[in-house]
């Protein structure tokens, strides 16, 4: 299920899979309504001429004409699509590239055009003049005209759609959005029940003392973990199982990416049946790596303040939706790592916690504010946020020594004093609400 479910996710970020599926149904679609021609009244044309009126040749030639047209028009979509792509990676970040080419209304406009070109060669073939049968598909023809109509509004459409989807808000709308979905996902962790709190606490000098490695079977990134069939697997075997690198991490082929406790050597089938349960991918996805999206949004705010780039109110946006994701994750239950069965310690696996997870959002922007003080005051307001919306102790005093990092990054950068001084009367306001 898990190399069904990175197969499934792999489909959906391409420009293919869609317009193919469309092209297919257009196929169809002109061939089923070829075929109807023979099943309806032959008199179509007497009865309603100023729908089915026109002759072979008439038909020939529209047909031929709405197929010249949108072969065109579908070039210039691709033309548009890869500049949007290029202007999307050298002005934000070439991670956000995946977010272009998953796009809905991108891949089925692209479909779209193809679709009716191909629809229209599907109908052509088929007409035939007095000389050679006269045999006109009435129904298939009107059909390729209202196509070549909604081939008009599309093209408005998606240009309408590129010009929105290059700003930056909407760029970080979905990449918050599939970031949210992820976090959702993530925490709490559904990798198996948590451990006992006595297994839970237990030091790693606790565990057992062999392990057998299991090397992983390719380079690449560790996209996607099948823990039911993980935690299923390690309890059919009563082995403890541990992943040795997060989700997210690089990999190298032959290096371990499982470490085995608890059985006698083994064998090739159940090596093949704990590495199923792993998705390994030439980049990252944010399906089942939460942080991957953070740094997404962080590569952007980074770019933002480049000394090419400068432009704050980037950062500031980019500060925005990272403070909406984490104070959505302020107030979930992040497992450790332990995950039992019954009870008993079966799969040992790392994730990403708050603490990091706070760090990855705001250490990097923290260190390149330079002397923006809209920055710096964003940061303190957005860590104000993320502290009200947590009662856990531990993660405000994280939150607190974040503040502290933005304050001193804000006392080295040379500000007017009366600006540092606004900022850390701002700074002593956040720290009196957590008290």
């Amino acid at each position: 299920m898990q190399r069904i479910r990175s197969l499934w996710l792999a489909l959906e970020g391409s420009l293919w899979f869609l317009p193919s599926l469309i092209l297919c149904g257009a196929v169809v679609a002109a061939i089923g309504l070829i075929e109807l021609q023979g099943l309806v009244d032959q008199d179509l044309a007497q009865r309603w001429p100023r729908l089915f009126g026109a002759g072979a040749e008439g038909a020939r030639g529209m047909l031929s004409a709405i197929a010249t047209s949108m072969v065109t028009v579908a070039g210039v979509v691709f033309s548009i699509t890869v500049v949007a792509l290029s202007l999307a990676a050298s002005q934000y970040s070439p991670r956000v590239l995946r977010n272009f080419m998953s796009d809905r209304p991108t891949q089925a406009v692209l479909g779209a055009f193809v679709a009716i070109f191909a629809y229209c060669l599907i109908v052509l073939r088929t007409i035939r003049s007095p000389e050679e049968g006269a045999f006109v598909p009435s129904l298939a023809v009107l059909g390729g005209v209202l196509m070549a109509f909604v081939g008009v509004f599309l093209l408005i459409y998606f240009v309408h759609h590129v010009a929105s989807s290059i700003q930056v808000s909407s760029i970080l709308e979905r990449i918050a959005e599939e970031t949210a979905g992820a976090i959702g996902r993530l925490f709490p962790d559904e990798l198996g029940s948590p451990a006992s709190a006595k297994a839970a606490e237990q030091p790693p000098a606790s565990l057992p003392p062999r392990w057998e490695d299991i090397a992983a079977p390719r380079t690449g990134y560790l996209v996607g973990v099948d823990g039911d069939g993980l935690l299923a697997g390690a309890e059919a075997r009563s082995i403890v199982v541990r992943i040795v690198p997060r989700i997210g991490e690089f990999v190298v082929e032959g290096l371990p990416v499982l470490h085995v406790a608890g059985a006698a050597p083994l064998d090739a089938r159940c090596r093949e049946e704990l590495l199923a349960c792993l998705a390994f991918g030439r980049q990252r996805t944010v399906h089942q790596d939460a942080p991957f999206g953070l740094q997404q949004i962080v590569d952007i705010a980074l770019k933002a303040l480049s000394p090419g780039i400068h432009d704050p109110t980037t950062a500031v946006s980019c500060i925005d939706r990272l403070g909406g994701l984490m104070v959505g994750m302020a107030s979930r239950d992040v497992p450790g790592p332990w995950r039992s069965s019954e009870g008993v310690l079966r799969v040992i696996a790392e994730g990403p916690d708050f603490a990091s997870m706070l760090a990855l959002s705001f250490d990097a922007i923290t260190d390149h504010a330079a002397d923006h003080v809209q920055v710096y005051a964003s940061l303190l307001a957005t860590l104000g946020r993320i502290a009200e919306a947590t009662t856990s102790a531990s993660r405000r005093r994280l939150v607190v020594a974040q503040l502290e990092l933005v304050l001193q990054s804000a006392a080295r950068a040379g500000l007017a004093p009366w600006r540092h001084s606004a900022l850390e009367q701002q700074g002593s306001a956040i720290r009196a609400r957590m008290v």
